[in-house]
């Protein structure tokens, strides 16, 4: 289980640019496909080897290790006992998901439905379209004094499936004010018709070939829709697309889906977890903490967007729900806000990101307790658990507890409760229950799309907090062969923690139970099995949020509307363009010590140069001359290097760190406007 498999994947032709939308068409229509594909062959698995070019994507496989112990396993003569055990979990996880449940019941008053109601609620009619409408960035649309270009910058970068999505919510918060007699908001169509839209928006034609080409290119990968049977015994595979908004292949799908439906030839689904190969763009791969907060705050108003149209196509009702004020008890660990552990926190440790209990129970679980046969399932004392939990409450930050003696079993409990007893949901009282509505997506790919999108959603403290627990859990799961704890059984005991919580009514738990059990166990498992393809930002968001930023740096332009047609003019003509006959250029890259600039360096561009290159030649500069600061010699006579990384910054972007994969031609040609500088990464240590 613990080796690690050895992919050979072929590269592909990428011609995906991402599709625009015309504002003035943003009213709602009947559902239809923005592209005109035609059903393909499934491609065969022996794909043509060809020299690269500067269009094509490399293709790495997102792989856990799990991912590897699995796929391993598949090659092995014992391929199918254990793909039998990977379909379904075993009657030990279902009881012991039950067992859980009545736990949370009983424990945390769970069952008490008037603190319920009282803590959570459901938005009154309206209130959640204004809501979502200022959580998407806009608020302006329902605005009498708003001028149009505040919400045009916006409008102008979303598909027209987002776009519809919009629509919706601004027509059901028309119709809402209308049934209390209220004053409907302005007539949206003036906005989307008004110059200062129609200047912002691509020409329609050029937009619908765009949307066309970017969706056939999408239907013509392998996707799970068209992908045969796979042989028995065989390691099955899927491609993760994300340079097509998460919505517009939803589209696609759904009309594929529907030819299967009237062919009979959709492809029965099953347990097994396949590995995922993630087509890797030239600029590479952006992770959540690669960006700078101003752009984040960017990527969630997108995400939002994606993801309440990937709901809209996917028949999925997912109401949000609002907590109210709780009295927070008089405790320094339980119970206590993530914000407010982080704020106490970062005050004994400033670069910290999650509570550092936290930090230090999970630490002890990984030494002790993943060895350990049926941790998370086996309970431990509750006398024991209660001592503990006190003498942590009164003594954790003096520094005066003593792990010695605690059973990995009972601080397994611990953590379990710490979770289930924070004052608001983990995944939030605003997002619980869509994440419950994952397990009502049969397509995988669509799961792990709406995964990627509620992941960008929650809250940082939520976020980091979620993954340090992953992170936990995918090593109990590697050590199977010890602990007995395979995915299913993990996922299991840990399902109820996450998915239930007294703040937030949940229908988890009606009907039938094996269903239900199995469904949000199956939710648990993809979140540790893909959290690394999880916590990255698709390509079209990224997208999004470079063609926001430059809507944005040139949105004044459009006040003044006599000089209107001349300025746009001059930015079509004068805007920068690539120049193909160019072999090589020079730019220029700033080194950055603290918040100064202390140096610079010249690096020479070929259309096959990296990041991972340019830092190399930094590191080379810096063994000639390890006495200006940029390396460290150690009594072995080897030279330390910084943990620096190369920003993007400026530009159509706010801060970017750089995949060590980043084509830097392409870079350069994304973003003309950006600088190159090479720095410590926030979480290193020593300086250059």
């Amino acid at each position: 289980m613990g080796g690690r498999e050895e992919v050979t994947v072929s590269r592909f032709v990428s011609t995906m640019q991402f599709p625009r939308t015309r504002l003035n068409r943003f009213r709602l229509r009947p559902a239809q496909s923005p592209a005109r594909s035609k059903r393909v062959k499934p491609s065969s698995h022996k794909k043509a080897v060809r020299n690269p070019s500067p269009t094509e994507m490399s293709v790495e496989p997102w792989a856990s290790p799990q991912d590897q112990a699995a796929a391993e396993d598949a090659h092995s003569t014992h391929t199918a006992s254990f793909q039998d055990l990977e379909q379904h979990p075993d009657k030990l996880c279902l009881d012991s998901f039950w067992s859980e449940v009545e736990t949370i019941r009983q424990g945390s008053g769970y069952t008490d439905l008037d603190c319920t109601r009282r803590d959570s609620r459901q938005s009154e009619e309206g209130e959640q379209e204004e809501q979502w409408l200022a959580d998407a960035g806009l608020s302006n649309l329902i605005s009498e004094d708003s001028e149009d270009v505040d919400n045009a910058v916006l409008l102008s970068t979303l598909t027209r499936t987002q776009a519809e999505a919009v629509q919706r919510r601004l027509d059901s918060y028309t119709l809402s004010l209308r049934k209390r007699n209220k004053p409907a908001p302005r007539d949206v169509r003036d906005v989307f018709n008004s110059p200062i839209t129609q200047t912002l928006l691509p020409e329609s034609q050029d937009s619908e070939d765009l949307a066309h080409n970017s969706m056939a290119s999408v239907a013509k990968t392998p996707l799970s829709a068209v992908t045969p049977e796979h042989q028995r015994g065989a390691p099955k595979e899927e491609f993760f697309i994300t340079d097509v908004a998460y919505c517009e292949q939803a589209v696609i799908f759904l009309k594929q889906a529907k030819l299967q439906q009237n062919n009979s030839q959709r492809r029965k689904e099953d347990g097994t977890l396949p590995r995922v190969i993630c087509p890797k763009c030239r600029l590479g791969v952006t992770r959540i903490q690669d960006l700078s907060h101003a752009d984040m705050k960017k990527v969630r108003q997108l995400a939002l967007i994606d993801m309440t149209a990937l709901c809209d196509l996917l028949e999925l009702e997912v109401k949000r729900h609002k907590t109210g004020k709780r009295k927070i008890p008089e405790s320094t660990l339980f119970g206590v806000p993530l914000a407010t552990l982080l704020e106490g926190d970062q005050k004994i440790k400033s670069n910290t990101s999650t509570p550092l209990f936290l930090q230090t129970l999970l630490s002890f679980l990984e030494k002790k307790g993943v060895d350990s046969e049926g941790i998370l399932r086996v309970p431990g004392s509750q006398s024991r658990i209660k001592l503990l939990q006190q003498n942590l409450e009164a003594n954790f930050y003096s520094g005066q507890v003593s792990w010695d003696e605690v059973s990995p079993n009972d601080a397994a409990a611990l953590l379990k409760k710490f979770i289930r007893e924070l004052p608001a949901p983990l995944l939030t009282a605003e997002y619980l229950n869509t994440f419950s509505a994952v397990r009502d997506i049969t397509e995988l790919k669509q799961k792990l799309h709406m995964l990627n999108l509620l992941i960008l959603l929650l809250p940082e403290p939520n976020r980091n907090t979620l993954k340090a627990l992953l992170e936990f859990l995918s090593k109990v799961v590697s050590k199977e062969k010890r602990n007995r704890m395979n995915l299913w059984a993990v996922a299991t005991i840990m399902a109820p923690n996450l998915f239930l919580h007294k703040a937030v009514p949940s229908k988890l738990t009606e009907g039938a139970e094996k269903g239900h059990a199995e469904k949000a166990a199956d939710v648990m498992r993809l979140l540790i099995r893909y959290q690394d393809l999880l916590w990255t930002i698709p390509n079209f968001l990224m997208s999004q949020v470079r063609k926001l930023n430059e809507n944005s740096n040139r949105r004044y332009q459009f006040y003044d509307r006599r000089i209107k047609n001349l300025l746009r003019k001059i930015h079509t003509d004068s805007r920068e363009k690539p120049d193909k006959n160019t072999s090589e250029l020079c730019r220029t890259v700033k080194i950055q010590v603290g918040d100064q600039v202390n140096g610079t360096m010249e690096y020479q561009l070929s259309i096959n140069s990296r990041a991972s290159d340019l830092l190399t030649q930094f590191h080379r500069q810096s063994l000639r001359s390890p006495d200006n600061g940029k390396g460290k010699i150690r009594r072995n006579g080897s030279v330390a290097y910084p943990d620096c990384a190369l920003y993007e910054v400026g530009g159509n972007i706010g801060e970017h760190c750089l995949d060590p994969d980043t084509h830097l031609l392409d870079l350069y040609n994304s973003n003309h406007g950006g600088e190159w500088i090479i720095k410590l990464k926030p979480n290193a240590s020593k300086g250059l």
